[in-house]
């Protein structure tokens, strides 16, 4: 079997470019704003890194870094990343931004654009974007009629089949009738890769499409393929190739897409030098020569390599014990500007190389050995016991993985946070806050780390502050000091209020002197009051405070209120045989006497007032310091005015009054104020002595 590799394949320079430029990202606030490429393999290998990959910017939080994928995307999308603050790390094609740029400046001077390409593709959703969405996409040789009568400027998908693209211009300058502009925008390396699959299809008896299934290009290139051989197979990684299907034909042609590792590619031809008879033309020998030479490096690995070259984009070197040349990009040396003229007389002289990467690509960096020794250095501080963070990036069984410089980082399980962790997966991509425990610096490098014992310091020293803090607390508070506290929420049965920083409880019967049915009808939330201390428990850790002690009290107010002579209006609240008791405000009841009621002589309260009634009253005695008022409605009625009794009344409707033997009673003198278990502490009246002595004359 003669096997023939396209010459074009692999990544293109913009893939090229946004892959390395998205794994040089590290950290928690690093995102891709969809696939990188359009390759699975590689797109897992990024999420390894730790990048996360969003489908919009609304998932991108403030202050981020966001990676704009080669395909590009609208305009608007920067103009939200700066007025959002998120940083950009634009990773557009250079072809796809001057297709951008044409289509901004096309559209600025009246013309309809015209997008030859797949719709719902991410570098077509982009170019809309430039463009207010103000343009016509189309994908065959049937154009629309709304076209024929303006002015048109036609771009293509850079990754749009050449031949297609050409067939509908044909189209477009057949059906319209004003001036057609037309943009050749599809990227050279892919016409490069179209003729050369065309080429080879014709030559080969089967051909072999590697790359991702999404990836346009390299659908294209397989379309391309099947219109001149019949026996195309689409390998979307090395895995799919089924050597049974492809043994017995003579001739098999390799390609690739765009978004295809070469690594891909080379795995794919080791597997069928493995297991056919190979007759290369000179491609198998110098892949396998590459591999071969690319596996005598480690990563970590410093190498001297020789200057051949110096151009605008950094240094051709030649490895040693290679013929190969290999690029060394202007960013990767230790310089603080480049220059090419700083190098041409370089050129032949050593350089030493550290191997950064091996796959999907061997890297190399001269500056990364300046790093190194930095390194070295912070892990000398690392040892005697410096915090460091790193992101990690997996997990397995045992623990965390991470990765610092050279070093790989691991943290076992029971050293994460105190206590059990049942699932490790949450932590990858999440900053890990690290103290080592031990760092192995021979062989294998590597940190040895735990983030439990930070966590604990911070929680043991915590507490102890807050032991310190409560300690202070008790040590100066005492019960009857006046504090100001400020509410910080509430309950149904009262505020939680903090003095000094610690919580203490005011009861909602400790709110106000006349009661409440919330806390919010005395207290906001948010606000700060004084209070006073009524109980410190120092045991339990709880204080006790009250807000109506420092308040004064209804009866306080009642000589500033209220006057004898004075008319108050109020509610019956209480009837008892020797009177009645009118809230006169809330927490002051006056009594009523008997006779005080009324000037006709009643049996009892009871036959003239309900309890609820509102009544009118003069005040005919006040006493502030027993809390006690005297009160009379008859002085407010004329004295000629007789009002019945109820069950007088009751009679004369037909009802009998029911016979109770007469009890006569006496006025007592207003300004008695002797104490009685009946008329209760809240009010002023006759005494009960002179009620029983007025009882027993009448009964005799």
């Amino acid at each position: 079997m003669q096997i023939i590799e396209a010459e074009h394949g692999g990544f293109c320079a913009g893939v090229k470019y946004a892959v390395e430029t998205a794994m040089s990202l590290h950290g928690d606030n690093c995102y891709v704003l969809g696939e990188i490429i359009h390759n699975p393999e590689v797109v897992k290998a990024l999420q390894n890194y730790g990048l996360k990959e969003v489908d919009s910017l609304d998932s991108v939080p403030n202050g981020a870094t966001v990676v704009f994928r080669s395909h590009g995307v609208p305009k608007s999308y920067f103009e939200e990343c700066a007025a959002r603050d998120i940083k950009i790390v634009d990773c557009t094609c250079a072809f796809v931004r001057r297709t951008q740029k044409i289509v901004s400046e096309q559209h600025a001077l009246g013309k309809h654009v015209v997008i030859v390409g797949e719709l719902g593709h991410p570098e077509v959703a982009g170019l809309l974007g430039w463009c207010n969405g103000e343009a016509t996409v189309i994908n065959s040789d049937i154009i629309p009629d709304e076209l024929r009568f303006k002015e048109l400027s036609v771009v293509c998908q850079t990754t749009f089949s050449a031949e297609k693209f050409e067939k509908i211009i044909k189209n477009i300058k057949k059906v319209c009738e004003k001036t057609v502009a037309v943009f050749q925008t599809i990227c050279y390396t892919t016409i490069e890769r179209q003729r050369e699959v065309e080429k080879l299809s014709k030559q080969c008896e089967a051909i072999l499409v590697i790359g991702g299934l999404n990836s346009s290009n390299t659908n294209k290139l397989f379309e391309l393929a099947a219109k001149h051989c019949n026996n195309v197979f689409r390998l979307s990684a090395p895995a799919d190739l089924d050597l049974s299907k492809i043994k017995n034909f003579k001739s098999v042609g390799i390609v690739s897409g765009a978004s295809t590792p070469n690594a891909q590619t080379r795995e794919v031809l080791l597997k069928m030098a493995e297991n056919t008879e190979v007759k290369a033309t000179n491609v198998m020998d110098e892949v396998v020569a590459k591999i071969d030479n690319e596996s005598k490096f480690k990563k970590g690995q410093t190498v001297v390599a020789t200057i051949s070259q110096a151009t605008e984009d950094g240094l051709q070197i030649l490895l040693p014990f290679s013929k190969k040349e290999i690029a060394l990009s202007k960013e990767e040396l230790d310089c603080e500007e480049y220059k090419v003229e700083d190098y041409v007389g370089k050129i032949g002289e050593p350089i030493e190389l550290l191997v950064v990467e091996l796959k999907p690509n061997l890297k190399l960096s001269q500056k990364m050995i300046k790093l190194l020794q930095e390194e070295e250095a912070l892990s000398a501080e690392i040892e005697s016991g410096k915090e460091f963070t790193v992101v990690c990036t997996g997990c397995n069984k045992g623990g965390l993985t991470g990765q610092l410089g050279t070093y790989s980082v691991f943290v076992p399980a029971k050293e994460i946070r105190p206590g059990f962790v049942k699932d490790l997966t949450k932590y990858e991509g999440k900053n890990l806050r690290l103290r080592a425990l031990e760092v192995r610096k021979t062989g294998r490098k590597e940190i040895i780390a735990s983030q439990r014992v930070i966590l604990q310091e911070e929680r043991d020293a915590k507490e102890a502050a807050k032991a310190a803090k409560e300690a202070e607390f008790f040590a100066n508070i005492h019960v009857d000091d006046v504090v100001d506290g400020k509410v910080e929420r509430v309950t149904g049965f009262g505020a939680f209020v903090s003095v000094n920083g610690f919580d203490c409880l005011a009861h909602i019967s400790d709110l106000s002197w006349t009661g409440v049915d919330a806390v919010t009808d005395v207290l906001e939330i948010g606000k700060t009051y004084q209070f006073k201390v009524l109980k410190v428990d120092v045991e339990n850790k709880k204080v006790s405070i009250g807000y109506k002690q420092l308040q004064p009290q209804p009866w306080d107010l009642v000589p500033e209120k209220y006057a004898v002579g004075e008319t108050i209006h109020g509610k019956v609240v209480r009837i008892v045989p020797f009177g009645a008791f009118v809230e006169v405000e809330k927490g002051i009841d006056g009594l009523v006497h008997v006779s005080q009621i009324s000037h006709e002589r009643i049996e009892t309260p009871a036959t003239v007032l309900n309890v609820g009634d509102e009544v009118d009253a003069k005040i005919i005695a006040i006493d502030p310091v027993a809390k006690k008022m005297n009160l009379s409605i008859k002085a407010l009625l004329p004295e000629g005015e007789r009002k019945k009794p109820r069950k007088a009344v009751d009679a004369e409707e037909g009802d009998k009054p029911e016979k109770r033997p007469r009890v006569a009673h006496k006025a007592a003198p207003v300004d008695e104020y002797s104490d009685w278990s009946d008329a209760g502490s809240g009010s002023v009246g006759i005494s009960m002595a002179d009620i029983l002595a007025d009882a027993q004359k009448n009964n005799k």
